[in-house]
């Protein structure tokens, strides 16, 4: 078994650190240490709310006999108010030592630090799968005719492609000097006024997330995994992530998958890929045809929030961040500062969240209570005030309410 980091502070009482195993999967005691960043603006309110209803699920599921211990990670706002750092190293060195977290929205800082607390959290753990499953959950208002059709879980490469932050100002030194070696060096024809980003896409990189995608879909009998790319135009970067998701499949998958077309048998699945923009246009037409899609960083951004519009919202929408050592699972909504400390905003994203956490600690028992009783919640009226405004006769409650009720229904 690998060596178990230690935590920067004590743990809560009675609970114990999840251990990582040699071959990468998790030895999880009954009361483990998880980790949580309350988030800003409206992320306080959203993660209590969330809490009670994990809480609840847990043991509800398990009448004691397990219980997640709760550890408290600083970032964001909060973060830098007791530290003046928004993301202290001592919170990415917890998150190594417990293995697991979860987080509510955090503000990008303006000025220096990072671009993103998000992006540097996934690039800093190596957390490389961003995993967004999206799913109808009856009750929710959707703009679509057919929300229930949709059912897929998208893997989108978290590390490489545009998000690496490799770029450079229109003007600067920089730019003009690298426009300099492009024209000179490559023949490459630029303005030198242009700005300037580089896109790296590797073979392991994209691989190691197809693999993800791969394992996923064998292990829950999805059958497909669609590569989603923009290979037409990007021949050497998108057009790569598809030839090499097919070479991996060809050396590591030998006999469990089949090209589009040909008969599928039990236990295979179907490896098929799509060009972007026309994977926009057939999830909205066919999205029963798909199942998993494995996508580089930028397209999967795009699809997963587009996909998420077709359930409801983002509101709705859950999503991990996982490597091979850590996994941060987080609300997939902003800040909205306005409605900070007001009781108010949708918590389904941070508890369905919540749901895909415990089902990464390898308790489905409690996991699989949470969408049900969301959705029995929410049939039954009392909602959050995006939710009310939507359904007709609805009643708008504050979200520690509507937390209740949803604990209420497991």
């Amino acid at each position: 078994m690998s060596q178990t980091p230690q935590a920067s502070r004590p743990l809560p009482q009675g609970a114990e650190l999840i251990a990582l195993k040699d071959d990468a999967s998790l030895e999880v005691p009954s009361f483990p240490a998880v980790g949580y960043i309350e988030g800003d603006g409206i992320g306080p309110d959203i993660w209590h709310a969330a809490r009670l209803v994990l809480d609840s699920a847990v043991e509800r599921a398990y009448g004691g006999a397990r219980g997640v211990k709760w550890y408290e990670l600083l970032a964001g706002e909060k973060a830098f108010g007791q530290t003046g750092e928004y993301l202290p190293e001592s919170t990415v060195a917890d998150i190594r030592a417990l293995k697991v977290a979860i987080k509510g929205p955090l503000t990008t800082p303006v000025g220096g630090g990072f671009r993103s607390i998000n992006v540097a959290l996934r690039q800093i753990l190596d957390l490389y799968a961003c995993i967004r499953p999206v799913r109808y959950i009856p009750g929710v208002p959707s703009p679509v005719q057919r929300p229930d059709l949709v059912d897929m879980v998208i893997f989108r490469e978290n590390t490489e492609d545009v998000y690496a932050g490799i770029e450079w100002a229109a003007g600067s030194a920089e730019a003009k000097k690298l426009i300099a070696f492009m024209r000179e060096e490559l023949g490459t024809k630029l303005s030198p006024e242009a700005a300037i980003g580089i896109k790296p896409m590797s073979k392991f990189g994209s691989q190691r997330l197809i693999r993800r995608a791969l394992d996923y879909a064998l292990a829950r009998g999805r059958e497909s995994v669609t590569l989603v790319h923009k290979g037409n135009i990007q021949k050497f970067t998108e057009g790569a992530f598809k030839e090499w998701g097919y070479d991996l499949a060809r050396q590591e998958y030998a006999g469990r998958w089949v090209s589009e077309g040909e008969e599928i048998a039990q236990g295979q699945v179907v490896l098929k890929d799509r060009i972007a923009d026309n994977m926009f246009q057939q999830a909205l037409l066919r999205p029963q045809e798909f199942a998993v899609l494995a996508t580089p960083n930028l397209n999967g951004d795009y699809l997963s929030d587009a996909l998420a519009a077709q359930v409801g919202g983002l509101g709705m929408a859950p999503g991990a961040n996982i490597g091979d050592s850590a996994a941060v699972f987080e609300a997939t909504h902003g800040s909205a500062p306005k409605y900070a400390g007001q009781d108010k905003v949708n918590p389904g994203s941070v508890i369905l969240s919540g749901a895909m956490l415990l089902e990464h600690l390898g308790w489905p028992e409690a996991a699989e209570k949470i969408a049900p009783a969301l959705s029995r919640a929410i049939e039954a009226g009392e909602v959050t005030y995006d939710l009310a405004r939507q359904i007709p006769g609805a009643r708008e409650v504050p979200c520690s309410v509507f937390a209740a009720r949803v604990a209420e229904q497991l």
